[in-house]
């Protein structure tokens, strides 16, 4: 071997990066490295300047890719591994990176090795970057200030403990599209205009607003769905640690909720006896049961209960999900645009629905807060399982006092309130299922489903549900 050849082979490469969380600028260096066959033991890996310095240095001149270098090997489980692993705090994560790259150039598998040391600690690294960005998602809370031209602006603090911020731009700038916003924190800070994305210099906690109008309604939105009977005190420390407390307005609140977390839920436990110690006997006495009635956290969410409407004596009962935010408001069932969908497909069928009693399987609005532009709007989520259990009894007194011929439910939510389970709708639907009381159930699609179908998908499901309507129509009449 020659003299050049062997001070070649004994030459030390030091690549310094130019950003912390700059996978692409790793991977082209690294790729230029395995091509120049330089072993790990020969490569260090530095952020810029060796001292947290992100902005200056540079890289040790890297030998020149051979003509003849073969293509370099990477899974796809590696490549999406490396791009979290990037972001993390570690000082090794690079070195890491590339000696697993370096290895998978004759062990191609070697990622599936879960008992390989490097890859026990790059996944581990994986779930560190994975967990902050979580957490980023949850516990950033947007105050809002007004700009000197009187636009509305939003800022958020908030302290991660990795490289994600920049990585996270995205999940921010995608749901709220159409605020004007900005993130601060103590590594970089980045910035949505409705237009482009910007970045800034790390920020400090005091240039963050402290608190905005909108903090009451965090605070009674929290304390709204505490339910003091699943509290677990140690999950809860776990998923929302202390150090994110001071940046989210409903913090100040858990003290007092668990400590008196016990005295709530003996209180709900006697009004829960106290609820079903038997059925009302009239529409009247369950419309002032449900409105009282905390069985359940939605109690505590929505505005008020909304109560069946129609006929008592009606000989068919129609049975939706829950009330929406429109019926939330009126206090009526099916007022929204989904209740309003229905009227017209019930009319096409030749039912009138001042004929029928119509009402929902959960008696309260189940919903999520959003943040928009123009401030929190109140999103439609589903009701458990449990939920509806719990309203199974005030349905079953309704059903006990009108008495219907046909039960009509509206999706998977009502027919889980008649039956106690939960059903197939594309299976059920179209045909009479015999209940114990001599009534009969029909099943079919929530009006809401159709709504949020577009082009040929809605032609057809909405064919389904007009013939389902008119199956309940032509058995009405031979009743």
């Amino acid at each position: 071997m020659s003299a050049h050849r062997q001070t070649e082979d004994n030459l030390h490469y030091s690549v310094s990066m130019l950003e912390p969380d700059d996978f692409a600028f790793w991977r082209h260096k690294a790729r230029q490295l395995v091509q120049s066959n330089i072993p790990p033991e020969r490569v260090s890996w530095s952020e810029a300047g060796g001292c947290g310095d992100l902005f200056s240095g540079g890289d040790t001149q890297l030998p020149p890719v051979p003509n003849d270098a073969a293509t370099v090997r990477a899974s796809k489980r590696f490549l999406s591994l490396a791009k979290n692993v990037v972001l993390h705090t570690d000082l090794e994560r690079f070195a890491l990176l590339y000696g697993l790259l370096w290895r998978q150039q004759s062990n191609p598998r070697i990622m599936e090795d879960k008992t390989d040391n490097d890859v026990r600690r790059a996944e581990e690294l994986d779930k560190a970057v994975r967990r902050d960005s979580h957490k980023m998602h949850a516990f950033v809370r947007f105050r809002m200030v007004e700009l000197e031209n009187g636009e509305e602006h939003y800022i958020a603090w908030f302290e991660p403990d990795h490289h994600i911020v920049r990585a996270n731009a995205g999940f921010f700038k995608r749901r709220f599209a159409n605020m004007h916003w900005s993130i601060l924190t103590p590594r970089g800070c980045i910035h949505w205009d409705g237009d482009s994305m910007r970045e800034s210099p790390p920020a400090r906690r005091g240039d963050a607003p402290c608190d905005d109008p909108t903090e009451d309604l965090w605070r009674k939105y929290y304390a709204s769905i505490f339910n003091p009977a699943r509290l677990k005190v140690s999950a809860m420390m776990s998923e929302m640690p202390k150090k994110y407390w001071k940046n989210l307005p409903e913090a100040s609140l858990i003290p007092e909720l668990i400590a008196n977390a016990q005295k709530r839920e003996s209180q709900m436990v006697a009004a829960g006896e106290q609820d079903f110690q038997a059925k009302p006997e009239t529409l009247e006495e369950v419309g002032t049961a449900i409105n009282r009635c905390r069985n359940c956290p939605i109690g505590d969410c929505a505005t008020q209960a909304v109560m069946g409407e129609g006929p008592k004596n009606a000989r068919l009962m129609i049975i939706g999900e829950q009330p929406g935010d429109d019926e939330d408001k009126a206090g009526k069932p099916f007022v929204g645009p989904a209740g309003q969908l229905l009227d017209v497909h019930l009319e096409k069928s030749g039912i009138d629905r001042k004929d029928a009693y119509v009402t929902n399987a959960v008696k309260h609005f189940k919903f999520v807060l959003k943040q928009t532009a123009r401030g929190k709007i109140r999103l439609h989520q589903s009701p458990a399982a449990k939920e509806i259990d719990t309203c199974r009894w005030w349905v079953e007194a309704e059903r006990d006092i009108v008495k219907p011929k046909l039960v009509l439910a509206l999706g998977a939510s009502a027919a889980r309130v008649v039956f106690g389970k939960t059903v197939s709708i594309s299976q059920a639907r179209g045909k009479p299922i015999p209940l114990e009381d001599g009534s009969e159930l029909w099943i079919t699609a929530h009006p809401s489903y159709l709504l949020r179908l577009e082009g040929e998908a809605r032609a057809t499901q909405t064919q389904l549900f007009d013939a389902d309507l008119a199956a309940v129509q032509q058995r009405l009449v031979q009743l």
